[in-house]
């Protein structure tokens, strides 16, 4: 049986209300994945366990994981709400929620499986989600006729495309598929990032700071960036020109500070669930900064997708869930748990050891990693551990979802 936003639930506080609406299961398993993998690949990484199937690349194996499992996970609880508020149509609740978070999860499994009819099934069970989870978002929005938001929706069609690269690459068929399809997923990712942000951060930040305030936002600034992005990322991915692509990353790195600049107000910084979003944001503007500055200097490549993933995805999405789990189960965000705080810190003191602590002293650079992997680690699990209740029980007003 569906149910309406306005409908009231029936039943104690202590229901089991985890299928309701797609953040729940989505950013609770999210949550607790990116605790496994990241261990898994600490493991791998620094300790020289042996995790990953043989004939596999542990590096591919970690990239795909973070972005196709983790960061996919938390895009898919996020748009299945979203598209419920945008459209007024209840989207997946209930066993049909259960089937798409079953797909995920068995194919992060299948992923761990060795022989190559695991990793046959894992990649079929990837695409299959990446296909539910879009006709999911598709349905309700051209129901309504709100065309404007199917930009938002494409972009699950390319991963969809990035993804079966990734697959033909694992297989032997395509040579640099498994590169390709990653940086497909990383960039389709920051592109719905920066779209979204562009959205709801203005309006976060000006009704979250407690003072009248009226931030700048410039039309050219949306579309140049909008375009340059796309053209940076083709460049990047296709081209093999990198001193094209080093250009556009340093376009997108002075319209991208523009905008930020154009958001500031002194009372982000008292309000762990804004200044999370600020410093995400300027995370991916320091990533096109290194995708530049690699150009022009000997510096690893792997530091500015760092900056864009660790800083970029990983705060954004930690910050992002953080709040959308408060507001959609009826609590209040002015209010938020006082352990965000420390918990965003962790994890921009994690970036920081990843990304700037190699520029500086690059001796210890298995330190580093260690280091970040640790505090990423520690903070997922924290905000497991605070946000799991909030996410398994219903709503406190009593409304349904």
């Amino acid at each position: 049986m569906q149910h309406n936003s306005h409908e009231i639930s029936e039943g104690n506080p202590n229901d089991f209300a985890l299928f309701r609406l797609g953040f729940r299961p989505f950013f609770l398993a999210g949550g607790v994945f990116s605790v496994i993998a990241m261990g898994l690949w600490m493991a791998q990484l620094v300790f020289g366990g042996r995790i990953v199937p043989p004939g596999m690349s542990p590096m591919f194996w970690h990239a795909h994981e973070m972005i196709y499992g983790y960061a996919l996970a938390i895009i898919a609880g996020f748009l299945l709400t979203a598209v419920k508020n945008w459209t007024g149509i209840q989207t997946l609740n209930g066993t049909p929620l259960k089937l798409l978070l079953l797909c995920w999860l068995l194919a992060r499994i299948a992923a761990l499986i060795p022989g190559p009819n695991a990793l046959l099934l894992g990649m079929l069970l990837d695409n299959l989600f990446i296909v539910f989870l879009a006709v999911a978002l598709t349905v309700p929005v051209v129901q309504a006729k709100l065309w404007k938001n199917m930009a938002v929706i494409s972009k699950i069609y390319f991963l969809l495309i990035g993804n079966t690269m990734y697959a033909l690459g694992l297989l032997g068929i395509f040579a640099d598929g498994q590169q390709i399809g990653v940086f497909i997923g990383l960039y389709m990712i920051l592109s719905l990032i920066l779209v979204l942000s562009r959205r709801v951060m203005p309006m976060f930040i000006e009704r979250g700071v407690g003072y009248d305030v009226s931030l700048k936002n410039h039309a050219w600034v949306d579309i140049s960036g909008f375009l340059l992005f796309l053209a940076f990322a083709v460049c990047d991915i296709f081209l093999a020109q990198p001193a094209l692509t080093a250009g556009l990353a340093a376009a997108l790195f002075i319209l991208h500070s523009i905008r930020l600049y154009g958001w500031h107000t002194h009372g982000i910084w008292k309000k762990p669930l804004l200044w999370v979003l600020y410093l995400a944001y300027a995370w991916i503007i320091f990533g096109f900064g290194l995708k530049f500055a690699a150009f022009i200097f000997a510096i690893s490549p792997s530091l500015a997708i760092h900056a864009f993933a660790v800083g970029g995805i990983g705060m954004m999405t930690l910050g992002m869930v953080s709040r959308v789990s408060l507001g959609h189960t009826g609590r209040n965000i002015m209010q938020p748990p006082s352990a965000l705080g420390p918990i965003f810190a962790m994890l921009f003191v994690g970036v920081c050891i990843r990304v700037v602590f190699p520029l500086l002293f690059s001796g210890h650079y298995l330190l580093w990693i260690a280091l970040s992997q640790a505090l990423w680690i520690a903070a997922f699990a924290y905000f497991v551990y605070i946000y799991a209740p909030i996410l398994i029980r219903p709503r406190l007003d009593g409304r349904w979802g």
